[in-house]
């Protein structure tokens, strides 16, 4: 497993980064993955509640669908968290079949708790969360034709959910943009220029080759300030 120390926003973020050890099923793997997690950040005073936000690999589908059970229910409470999840055979190094990136932040008093804000009707996925005056949306996506489609679908329901976090575009801080293989980075930061005018200090995209379900282009998660 990686780990990285950074300071971020006026904040200590701890990032970790690691595929499971191969076991029996994908289940057994994010158990053993989200552990060693745990005990990772339990070296630097912290705990899986304080996590933030979580990108789960599969290397197939029934992988990703099996690591995200269990994500559910390893993060619950006040470990709930912004989420996605990515299939992507070629993120693996190993024989695993499945991989976390986990983003945990320790707020600048410790009594500060998160403010996590579901879906109506709730998902899986958690809308977004509030913790020391940072705002972190789980990621979005849309089931539509064309990339451009679910672009504009896409884009609006993250200003709404800025917005409604007390933030906006332009104090976000970093977009990320993990796109279907099938499709171009170029056409992806065109169309998001024509929709979103603003500079977002930091901007990442990555291939996938599959979602939560068939028929999406992208999924685009977004950090901002609150």
């Amino acid at each position: 497993m990686r780990k990285r120390l950074l300071s971020w926003l006026g904040r200590e973020f701890v990032e970790l980064t690691g595929e499971a050890k191969p076991a029996a099923s994908a289940t057994v793997e994010a158990q053993a993955l989200f552990e060693r997690c745990e005990r990772e950040l339990r070296g630097h005073g912290l705990s899986l509640d304080n996590t933030v936000r979580t990108r789960l690999w599969g290397k197939d589908r029934e992988s990703r669908d099996l690591g995200s059970l269990d994500r559910v229910k390893i993060l619950s409470g006040k470990a709930r968290s912004a989420s996605s999840s990515f299939i992507s055979p070629t993120h693996f190094d190993s024989d695993a079949r499945i991989a976390i990136d986990l983003l945990a932040m320790r707020p600048s008093r410790p009594e500060l708790q998160k403010v996590l804000k579901e879906y109506n009707p709730p998902i899986t996925p958690l809308r977004y969360l509030i913790y020391d005056s940072v705002v972190v949306l789980s990621g979005v996506t849309a089931v539509l034709p064309t990339l451009e489609e679910q672009m504009v679908d896409i884009l609006p329901r993250i200003e709404g959910s800025l917005k409604d976090a007390g933030s906006s575009w332009n104090q976000a801080v970093q977009a990320s943009f993990l796109l279907h293989r099938s499709q171009n980075f170029e056409t992806l930061k065109a169309t998001f220029k024509k929709h979103v005018n603003v500079d977002i200090p930091q901007m990442e995209y990555f291939y996938v080759d599959g979602y939560s379900s068939a028929g999406k282009l992208i999924e685009i998660e977004v950090t901002a300030r609150v």
